[in-house]
């Protein structure tokens, strides 16, 4: 079947570098600096292997971040993720991610954040059970009405919300280090055997607070100059939260023995309370809900983006190729995005499904880094402005660990990763349906 790529117009191209980069660090740096450090000290009893874990998940999100950096230079359009898979695999593997995102992943995604927002919000404001479902469909509602009037909105309240958090992060930080009370014991007065199971559950731990990263690919297609700034946006701001991640816990190593961190549930809190006082909860609370912020406005900033270019190309309900004709967005698909959101948010299925697409996001991300190797044999004259650095080693690193990641979740999680799998499935037929209607992405321009 031919896909007409280009029947549908392009959405204008207003995102500068520095958008992009607020874009991947305020998506990736969510609330999971302050939680996720307990998870690995429950794991890792020595504070070398604490930072080692770190930064061993920072370098393999790096290394995908660069196959994302090649792919989207050379491929840049909207949809990203979308694109590159159906370039290198065909239509099908292509869909099947978009029906996933919808469904399930980016959805499910936006609902779980509202309830966490309102979570944070009633730390400072008591809320009831309503008051906080009410807060969250609010909070779907306000970002789904900002990016759905303009990309240049949506892309102002990013910049402002990642460099919020990013001062609130580096205020803890600098607190901590220049805090004159007693330190943590040295790493060697608790260290303990090490074990390569023990360091595999600690590294899934930091490549969840890592994600993030090829949401950037999804508005590909609006980035000006993107053969130079989809690379830079993603290895500098890959770089920025690593660095960022390892600073926040060599501050909280030296504030809190290791044996505290594993048994707090909400590390950053305790460390700010430590060294800050009662105040410092609060502004933990504060920098987390900054945080959600951030990057629930860059889940609506970017995910719609892929059912556009599903649409596009005719393997989407046409109505989500919808450019609007005064803001310039893909507006349709914005709201889709935000009623959806709403219904798994009011039904409570979010949280399960989320869970589920976990293994299917994985997948795809497996499948995406792979197509630069496909890509490079499939089309070799394909212009790409960059190439990924170490070749093919770094590549072929990432799909080991993503191979492992999600044999390591079949045997330890077997029912949501089987339905993850399930649920591209059920995309299957879907496909096939609208397969049987070349026209649609024609009637769709019209």
């Amino acid at each position: 079947m031919e896909i007409p790529v280009d029947a549908a117009p392009d959405l204008p191209r207003k995102l500068g570098l520095i958008d992009a980069l607020s874009i991947v660090i305020g998506v990736v740096i969510g609330g999971g600096i302050f939680l996720v450090p307990n998870l690995v000290a429950r794991e890792l009893k020595s504070a070398t292997a604490i930072l080692a874990v770190w930064v061993v998940g920072g370098l393999i999100s790096f290394f995908g971040a660069l196959a994302c950096a090649e792919l989207g230079a050379a491929l840049p359009r909207t949809g990203g993720q979308y694109v590159f898979l159906r370039e290198a695999y065909g239509p099908l593997i292509g869909f099947l991610c978009g029906w996933t995102m919808f469904l399930v992943a980016r959805t499910a995604q936006v609902a779980w954040l509202a309830v966490t927002l309102a979570l944070y919000v009633s730390y400072f404001i008591p809320l009831s059970a309503l008051a906080s479902k009410l807060l969250g469909i609010g909070a779907l509602a306000l970002f789904t009405g900002i990016n759905y009037r303009g990309v240049t909105a949506g892309a102002m309240v990013q910049k402002i919300f990642t460099l919020a958090k990013i001062v609130g992060l580096v205020v803890i930080i600098c607190s901590a280090f220049l805090w004159s009370g007693k330190p943590a014991p040295p790493a060697n007065q608790v260290a303990s055997g090490l074990s390569l199971s023990s360091f595999g559950v600690a590294l899934i731990a930091s490549l969840l607070a890592y994600d993030g990263w090829v949401q950037l690919s999804f508005v590909a297609g609006e980035i000006r100059n993107p053969k130079r700034n989809v690379f830079l946006a993603l290895a500098l701001g890959s770089v920025v939260c690593i660095a960022i991640y390892l600073l926040a816990n060599l501050a909280y190593l030296g504030v809190l023995p290791i044996a505290e961190i594993a048994a707090s549930d909400h590390v950053g809190a305790t460390v700010a309370e430590r060294v800050l006082g009662a105040s410092g909860g609060r502004l933990v609370s504060l920098i987390i809900l900054m945080s959600i912020i951030g990057s629930l406005n860059g889940c609506f900033l970017t995910s719609p983006r892929i059912y556009f270019a599903q649409a596009r190309d005719g393997l989407f309900f046409r109505k989500f190729a919808d450019v609007h004709p005064r803001y310039q967005t893909p507006g349709f698909a914005i709201l889709a995005q935000g009623v959806w959101g709403v219904v798994l948010l009011v039904s409570g299925s979010y949280e399960t499904l989320l869970d589920y697409a976990m293994f299917s996001m994985w997948l795809f991300y497996g499948l995406m880094v792979a197509g630069v190797i496909v890509l490079r044999r499939k089309q070799p004259g394909l212009a790409r402005p960059y190439r990924m650095w170490g070749y093919p080693v770094t590549p072929a690193l990432f799909l080991a660990i993503t191979v492992w990641f999600l044999v390591n979740m079949l045997k330890t999680r077997p029912v949501p990763s089987l339905a993850g799998v399930l649920l591209i499935a059920t995309g299957i037929p879907v496909y096939f349906l609208w397969a049987r209607h070349p026209k649609q992405a024609e009637s769709t321009a019209a």
